[in-house]
């Protein structure tokens, strides 16, 4: 426990020291705030790093071996039906619980002045993850190809993004950006690759990679067929 801590004490240095370099040199070059904004400002640096290490040591923890545990013993139940029940659930608490979503979510709330209520367009993004997710875990059963999967897809996306008001279109886009981060992401490829580790003739690399991708079209999907339909 204590290596992996040191490991990803590196990795969090490593991501969040640039962030705070450019902030300090635009600080004292061009920005000038108040010592008290300043050293706010580096307060909650330490604090986004030290939530951070937590954050990503408890995923290589906990999370990822849970996550493969996870879809092997759905794979070897033999059961579709409940492999795609758990996946959906699984694809939709995630990015419900999502950090960036909630942020995403709070921002157009305020920007709308409440006219898009933040909690429903959470559970609207997470449940475009969890469908799109169902769908990419169809592929890693019955072994299609996700080139043409992703190709579809995409060109539905096209389409609706054309259709629907252009004033959704930039938060449907959003909305799909924001969705594979630091729980989504981990949970569902761990849990592909449990399930591709069982099933026999199958390539992890092959199955378990390019679900992110798919899962990140549903919300967009979601969000633009709804301002489609009700425009």
């Amino acid at each position: 426990m204590i290596t992996l801590l040191k490991l990803k004490l590196a990795e969090t240095l490593r991501a969040v020291a640039p962030l705070i370099v450019v902030v300090s040199i635009l600080q004292i070059t061009v920005v000038g705030a108040s010592a008290a904004v300043f050293l706010q400002y580096l307060a909650g640096s330490v604090l986004v790093t030290a939530g951070l290490l937590l954050l990503l040591t408890g995923i290589d923890f906990g999370i990822l071996p849970m996550g493969r545990y996870i879809g092997a013993k759905l794979a070897e139940k033999s059961s579709l039906s409940l492999l795609l029940v758990v996946v959906f659930a699984l694809g939709f608490a995630t990015t419900a619980a999502e950090p960036d979503v909630l942020v995403l979510a709070s921002m157009v709330g305020e920007a709308s002045q409440g006219e898009l209520p933040s909690q429903p367009m959470v559970y609207v993004i997470a449940a475009g993850v969890g469908l799109f997710t169902v769908i990419g875990f169809l592929r890693v059963v019955l072994g299609f190809s996700m080139r043409w999967q992703l190709t579809a897809m995409y060109a539905l996306t096209i389409a609706l993004t054309f259709l629907a008001p252009s004033a959704v279109a930039p938060l449907a886009y959003d909305a799909g950006s924001v969705t594979t981060g630091v729980l989504a992401g981990p949970v569902v490829l761990a849990v592909a690759l449990g399930v591709s580790s069982v099933i026999a003739g199958r390539s992890a690399v092959h199955d378990a990679f390019g679900l992110l991708g798919l899962a990140s079209i549903g919300p967009i999907l979601v969000i633009l067929a709804i301002g489609w339909m009700t425009r």
